[in-house]
């Protein structure tokens, strides 16, 4: 059951607004977003999804963030009233980007383990670093070892890195080097009980620098192995790389829907970045980062073709994000008001 209330006038006008833009964005959006947000999805999705009918279009339990988002109230407030406000907006889980709090003060990692249980957050997953050239650095290709060991101290279920596979540059042997590193960290993290993750930006979307008709991203999805090596799709991220990548450096046609990837090996995608961006063909990556609701992507569409999946619906997690959010308390709240506002189509 979701622990925020239905009724909400500020949600009410951004989902008015949202349908509004979905009309008003006309030709320039449709070419743009291509499937993500049709003028007439974006006008029957998001914008006719009351409140108060149909299903919960959000599994039950799988409502995270990523604290990335919330790292200025981290490192002056520390973890306790973090956790505090994200228990009142409705969040069921946590995925860390370190796990010091700065100004705030020490905490160990089991005081940070139960202050989440205290506030009923499951700490999902986290971010480290792939790797440095300082042997002592907290990385995978460093310290694997300790990076393990810690998150199994959090009881996490996934542990990963948001750094590109492009340690040995953008060929198509680089990256092939890469995968076999990261099917390494995979299995050391599957013999503890845990997933090995990828957390994409645009850039993996690129070509192969020896070979421009080879996406580097089908290169690390190829090389991994499937049942050590999974992926967390940054939704906005992955529709920049549409943006910027659909076509080849010779300019040849080279469309993609991101969605498509998920579809076709859901199991390997686990965990998901929900961020929104308002569309912007003069901007580099095409979009300008939003909160949750106030953008273009459609996430009526998106979340429910995965959750409608045979046996798929409680098997991922949603995490909101959004990397420099004008106030980041406002952000998680409104953003989570957003997706519990989300109904199932009768």
């Amino acid at each position: 059951m979701s622990r925020v209330s239905p009724t909400d006038p500020e949600l009410s006008h951004r989902l008015s607004r949202r349908g509004m833009l979905g009309v008003a964005a006309g030709a320039t959006a449709a070419a743009l977003l291509g499937a993500v947000s049709p003028p007439a999805t974006a006008a029957t999705g998001t914008a006719s999804a009351p409140a108060s009918r149909g299903r919960p279009l959000l599994p039950p339990g799988r409502l995270g963030i990523q604290l990335y988002s919330l790292r200025d109230k981290v490192a002056t407030l520390g973890f306790a009233p973090v956790f505090a406000e994200l228990e009142k907006y409705g969040y069921d889980e946590v995925e860390f980007a370190g796990y010091t709090q700065g100004s705030a003060g020490p905490i160990t990692l089991a005081q940070l383990r139960r202050l989440a249980k205290d506030h009923g957050l499951t700490p999902i997953g986290s971010h480290v670093g792939y790797y440095s050239d300082d042997p002592n650095a907290y990385t995978f290709a460093q310290n694997l070892t300790k990076v393990l060991d810690d998150a199994e101290a959090l009881g996490l279920k996934h542990i990963g890195t948001a750094s590109g596979p492009f340690r040995y540059g953008s060929t198509v042997d680089a990256w092939k080097r890469a995968a076999e590193e990261f099917n390494t960290y995979g299995a050391a993290a599957k013999a503890r009980g845990m997933k090995f993750y990828q957390h994409n930006h645009s850039d993996e979307f690129s070509f192969a620098s020896d070979n421009p008709k080879v996406r580097l991203y089908d290169v690390l999805l190829a090389e991994t192995d499937p049942d050590l090596v999974h992926l967390e799709m940054d939704i906005f991220w992955a529709y920049a790389g549409q943006f910027r990548f659909s076509r080849r450096p010779d300019g040849t046609p080279a469309p993609f829907e991101p969605l498509d990837y998920v579809l076709r090996q859901p199991h390997r995608y686990p965990l998901f970045h929900v961020k929104d961006g308002v569309s912007d063909p003069s901007n580099q990556f095409g979009y300008r980062m939003v909160d949750v609701g106030d953008g273009d992507i459609d996430y009526q569409r998106f979340i429910s073709a995965v959750t409608r999946l045979r046996g798929e619906r409680l098997a991922h997690h949603w995490q909101t994000e959004h990397d420099n959010p004008t106030e980041s308390f406002t952000f998680a709240r409104r953003s989570s008001a957003y997706l519990h506002s989300l109904r199932e189509k009768c």
